[in-house]
């Protein structure tokens, strides 16, 4: 499985790409190649076309969660393959893999945060995969559904207001979910931004792949400005588990990455950013 990294907050040092406050990943596999998430512009169109990568040939596109910075991106995916089959080129219909809830309408002090596209709307260009439980997307990589929240220090507060059958309600972000790769030295653990909970995650992911060992860890961890127990009790959950690598980026801040590099190998991630697994 090979994991690049076409959107982020950062790019890698003395990389040429564009940032922005989001997440796009490319992982590609024998058996397909797929989008997880799609950042909140044109951005990870941009820098795959200066890697020289095609996404007219996507199996799939796996969403995270429904909030603004991992979904605008749509729009610009389906402006990408209306145009083409305009145009006579070949292009798949790839499916969209998320949690029902991702295309809810989502509001934070009056702004929309959720995403533009509803899951009618999506459905015109795409088929449609929602779920609440585990989706195998291969026979290694695996969406992993809603996520089970066992930890009281990773309870949260809720983000704004969500609409479920016409009603508003406290939005707890229960679509946030991941996706985990079962490479030969264990999980790869591949998140959005981990409202859920990245230990949360983790765990989830053992269970559903029944694999203990955690090999590495990619993606947002939800630890901007955390509270002094909830980082406390991630580095300890950390310092137990003992991946090979931990690639905290996007909604990870400075003094989390810090307090992680305390007790784990904490990498450089960004933008041009690329991993490899058997």
């Amino acid at each position: 499985m090979k994991l690049t990294v076409l959107v982020d907050n950062n790019t890698i040092i003395d990389r040429y790409f564009y940032a922005e406050p989001g997440v796009s990943y490319l992982i590609e596999c024998d058996e397909g190649k797929y989008l997880f998430d799609t950042g909140y512009s044109d951005i990870f169109l941009r820098n795959a076309a200066k890697m020289g990568i095609k996404l007219l040939a996507l199996d799939g596109v796996v969403i995270s969660h429904g909030h603004n910075d991992h979904t605008w991106g749509l729009g610009e995916l389906v402006k990408l393959y209306s145009e083409a089959a305009y145009e006579g080129y070949g292009c798949t219909k790839p499916a969209i893999i998320a949690h029902p809830d991702a295309f809810l309408d989502r509001n934070v002090d009056g702004l929309d945060v959720g995403s533009m596209l509803s899951s009618d709307q999506l459905k015109k260009s795409f088929s449609l995969k929602l779920g609440k439980e585990p989706i195998w997307i291969t026979n290694k990589l695996v969406f992993l559904g809603e996520i089970e929240r066992n930890n009281s220090f990773e309870i949260e507060s809720p983000i704004g207001r969500v609409m479920r059958d016409g009603v508003w309600e406290d939005d707890f972000i229960i679509d946030d979910s991941a996706l985990a790769y079962m490479s030969d030295n264990g999980l790869v653990i591949i998140t959005g931004c981990s409202h859920a909970g990245i230990c949360n995650i983790i765990e989830h992911a053992k269970k559903v792949c029944n694999e203990e060992r955690v090999y590495d860890v990619i993606g947002g961890f939800h630890l901007l400005n955390p509270s002094p127990k909830k980082l406390g009790n991630t580095v300890d959950y950390f310092q137990k588990c003992q991946p090979h690598a931990i690639y905290a980026c996007h909604c990870t801040d400075l003094r989390s990455k810090i307090s992680l590099a305390q007790v784990a190998n904490v990498e450089e991630t960004g933008v041009g950013l690329v991993l490899e697994y058997k």
